[in-house]
C-alpha cells in the first residue's frame, strides 16, 4: 500500500518528507523545509514540534496547548508557497474551520537560524 503524500504538497509520502523533521531524524536544513514541516505538524497536530520549532526567545509568547486547539480546530486541506528567501517564506495555508468554512491564512513568516537550526520567528498576515 503506497504512503499518503506528504501534507505540504512536495510530492513525496509524508515519511520520507516533513515526517523526518517532526519525528527529529533530521532537522529543516532551510526556512522553507522547516516551514512545510510546521504546516504538515498542524496537520498531524503535533504541538510539540511547533513549539520546539518556534525561537526560543519568543516562545513565551506561544503555548502548546493553544498550538494544538488551533490544529485540531481546522481540517488542513492544501499548503501553497508564494515566495521564499533566505529567512522569509510566503505562503497561504487553506483549511476547513469547525463550520467547515473554506479559509486561507496568507503569510509572510520569518525564520532564525540559531545553532544551524531553524526557528519560525513571527509573521506578518
Amino acid at each position: 500500500m503506497k504512503e499518503n503524500n506528504c501534507y505540504c504538497g512536495s510530492q513525496q509520502s509524508f515519511g520520507d518528507c516533513c515526517n523526518l523533521y517532526i519525528s527529529g531524524i533530521r532537522t529543516a536544513p532551510t526556512a522553507e523545509s522547516l516551514m512545510r514541516s510546521r504546516y504538515s505538524a498542524y496537520a498531524v497536530h503535533n504541538a510539540g514540534y511547533l513549539w520546539e520549532t518556534t525561537a526560543p526567545k519568543v516562545r513565551k509568547h506561544h503555548s502548546k496547548s493553544a498550538m494544538l486547539e488551533w490544529a485540531k480546530a481546522n481540517h488542513w486541506v492544501r499548503l501553497e508557497i508564494i515566495n521564499t528567501a533566505e529567512t522569509i517564506v510566503e505562503f497561504k495555508a487553506y483549511f476547513l474551520d469547525s463550520r467547515l468554512q473554506a479559509q486561507v491564512h496568507h503569510e509572510k513568516s520569518v525564520f532564525v537560524n540559531e545553532g544551524g537550526k531553524w526557528y519560525y520567528l513571527d509573521g506578518e498576515y
